[in-house]
């Protein structure tokens, strides 16, 4: 096949050729068992080498030594045992058309002491990383000295295992921490000038050089601009690209912009949802002109017309869409068909990245199959024979257990209550900054309209509707109908309070001296104080918890305190909102604390209450003792991949299933999860 597309032409890198200028560039989904690639990581990446990508990056990063216990459960490339692992991935993914590439590095003082053997970080100064909190002991010579032979060991591994080349993470980690004056305060010959603070870096290179000769390809992924005072300046990036290529040790360059040692950094690195896509492209465009040698480059390109504004216009020679591909592994694959209108949207929001970051496994918010590879499909396989599916509710669980039915080839009837479809998204997504998030419910319905779904907007689904849409023949119901805030949760007051629905939708306006009182940390009381906040209100955000919004996490977080540090918002933890008692016009608070001994009182004239939600189920309980398995599921079935069998009612018609926050309020991975997993079999 062949075509004009920049992006699906051909690039060779050294003796390797790349068939198209698609790739996903390092990270680490955590997906590693006993730090070994195996059977599930492995998938992972072979699903994007099947979809189309023409270099598939695994890790981010492989740790090479000992004393760089993984900070984000990390491939250990200083274990033997990681050729046999690494083989088989690499075979799987060349299988498929794809070159495999790994990173290493050494974390430095990016992860911390107690972990792994609790042997102390190192670094270049005793300088800590507040993200990781470890104080570094100052590396030695003899540390130096193992820490190279780690590397060229590492590469040696890799090689061995067939891989097509190595990249050297150069940002944050250990050779970043020698090159930028923020970081290294030793003597030389390791310190002090331009030329010492690079030496550990090209020493690195050299005995990699070493050990795994001249033709294998060796990359480097490097901050070129800190953007910090007195850190890495862009003209020292520019001469380092420069020495790079001179050095005949390099391949390729990977560009990075800024620094990655606190939650606000890092988000301006890797910018959520909300933030400029592609910040730093025309940035690795100047490196790539100045140095005229193999640039790549990834930082949210989400989509194919950036990405390929990014080859045309000659700024990089491979495009990086790494989050876009944990969305939708078959990019490259939907382009090549003519299918762009199908790819399923990275809608910026980071689940991914922030899940990694608080020590879990990566996945994505509106794609569970991505992680899952073994268990769950990409591309969702038809029935055997068709039957007739009624969803109740058109929100995120609802128009995925649609779409996937849909898939299955079966005729869908879907009801919702609103006059449009999306539920709590359409709510998050009043908001400009979270926008995007109606990519999940734009492109499911888009989806379902391929698919002949047919949906009745405006109807309060009752019995009636689910007798009618069943026409006499027996099928599957899904009651997928979502929440309602629960507010019921001070011991005198609750009707003096709001919700923090109250507050997005628009329904109650904020006053001017606002409590927002949270128990479930989530979005939806960051949104509501944004809301507030920028009304003019002193606002108060108060928990219980010893941290404030635990679920939203790091990076996601960054853009709520950008705004609300700026007005007038105080943030108050482990303290429990007990009473509220009406008093003139104004609203007496009564504080406590689980910790005991404590009772304030406060005055404001509104109280907001974030408190989520409680499920929708009554028609789910009118239709579970009608229904052939009486609403039960099979846990077994359902973990294991297997399809639901339960009859517990000989009699009855239809299979009855509820999902999402109509069970119980989660978040939107979990019910879309629900409905894929649930629906993949029915």
């Amino acid at each position: 096949m062949t075509s004009n597309d920049p992006l699906l032409q051909p690039y060779k890198l050294k003796h390797l050729t790349l068939r198209n200028r698609i790739m996903t560039t390092s990270h680490e989904p955590a997906y590693p068992e006993d730090g070994m690639p195996k059977d599930r990581y492995r998938a992972y990446h072979a699903e994007r080498c099947k979809g189309g990508i023409a270099l598939t990056m695994t890790a981010g990063s492989a740790t090479v030594s000992r004393d760089s216990p993984p900070a984000f459960n990390n491939i250990l490339a200083y274990k033997d045992e990681v050729v046999g692992w690494m083989k088989k991935l690499a075979d799987e993914c060349h299988g498929h058309g794809a070159a495999v590439m790994i990173q290493l590095t050494h974390l430095g003082r990016r992860t911390g002491w107690h972990k792994g053997d609790w042997l102390p970080v190192v670094a270049p100064s005793h300088n800590r990383e507040p993200a990781h909190r470890a104080f570094p002991k100052k590396i030695e010579d003899w540390d130096i000295e193992r820490i190279l032979k780690d590397y060229a060991d590492a590469a040696e591994r890799m090689k061995a295992a067939g891989l097509d080349g190595i990249e050297i993470e150069c940002y944050g980690h250990l050779p970043d921490q020698f090159i930028s004056p923020l970081t290294n305060t030793l003597e030389p010959p390791f310190g002090g000038t331009f030329d010492e603070r690079l030496k550990f870096t090209f020493d690195c290179l050299k005995a990699i050089r070493a050990r795994v000769g001249s033709e294998f390809i060796i990359g480097m992924r490097y901050t070129a601009d800190e953007v910090t005072e007195g850190g890495i300046s862009r003209a020292e990036g520019l001469e380092m690209s420069r020495r790079f290529k001179a050095s005949g040790l390099v391949d390729f360059l990977n560009i990075i912009r800024g620094r990655i040692d606190t939650d606000a950094a890092l988000t301006d690195v890797i910018p959520v949802q909300g933030m400029k896509s592609s910040p730093h492209l025309d940035f690795a465009g100047e490196i790539r002109e100045h140095a005229r040698f193999p640039t790549f480059h990834a930082a949210r390109i989400p989509d194919v017309a950036t990405a390929r504004h990014a080859i045309a216009s000659g700024k990089l020679d491979m495009v990086g869409m790494t989050r876009a591909h944990m969305t939708d592994p078959h990019i490259v694959r939907k382009i090549m068909e003519g299918r762009e209108d199908q790819i399923r949207p990275c809608v910026g929001a980071t689940y991914c990245l922030d899940r990694i970051y608080q020590g879990g496994e990566a996945y994505c918010i509106h794609n569970p199959a991505t992680g899952r590879e073994v268990t769950m499909p990409h591309i969702i396989p038809k029935a055997e024979r068709q039957r007739r599916v009624i969803v109740v509710g058109a929100g995120p669980a609802g128009l995925e257990a649609a779409r996937v039915a849909g898939e299955r080839g079966h005729q869908v009837t879907v009801f919702e209550a609103a006059n449009e479809p999306g539920g709590q998204i359409r709510l998050t997504a009043r908001s400009k900054r979270r926008s995007e998030m109606i990519g999940i419910v734009d492109w499911r319905k888009s989806q379902c309209d391929r698919l002949g779904v047919a949906f009745h907007f405006n109807t309060y689904a009752e019995r009636a509707h689910v007798d009618e849409a069943l026409a006499g023949g027996d099928g599957t119901v899904i009651i997928a109908t979502g929440g309602f805030p629960h507010k019921n949760v001070l011991k005198t007051g609750d009707d003096l309070t709001v919700t923090a629905w109250d507050i997005l939708s628009g329904d109650v306006k904020p006053g001017s001296n606002v409590l927002l009182y949270d128990d479930a940390g989530d979005h939806t009381a960051l949104q509501a104080a944004e809301v507030i906040a920028k009304s003019g209100a002193k606002l108060e955000i108060m928990t219980p918890d010893r941290s404030f919004s635990p679920d939203v996490m790091g990076m996601n977080l960054v853009p709520y305190m950008r705004e609300l540090q700026k007005l007038d918002t105080t943030f108050t933890v482990t303290f429990r909102l007990e009473d509220v008692v009406r008093e003139g016009n104004q609203l007496r608070a009564i504080i406590g604390s689980d910790y005991g001994g404590v009772r304030k009182e406060r005055l404001f004239d509104q109280v907001v209450v974030n408190h989520g939600t409680r499920p929708l189920d009554d028609l789910y309980f009118e239709l579970k003792p009608l229904s052939r398995n009486l609403g039960a599921v099979d846990y077994d079935a359902l973990i294991n991949g297997r399809p639901q069998a339960m009859a517990k009612n000989p009699e009855g018609r239809f299979d009855l299933y509820r999902i999402g926050d109509a069970v119980s309020a989660r978040n939107t991975h979990a019910a879309i999860y629900d409905a894929l997993r649930l629906m993949k079999d029915i």
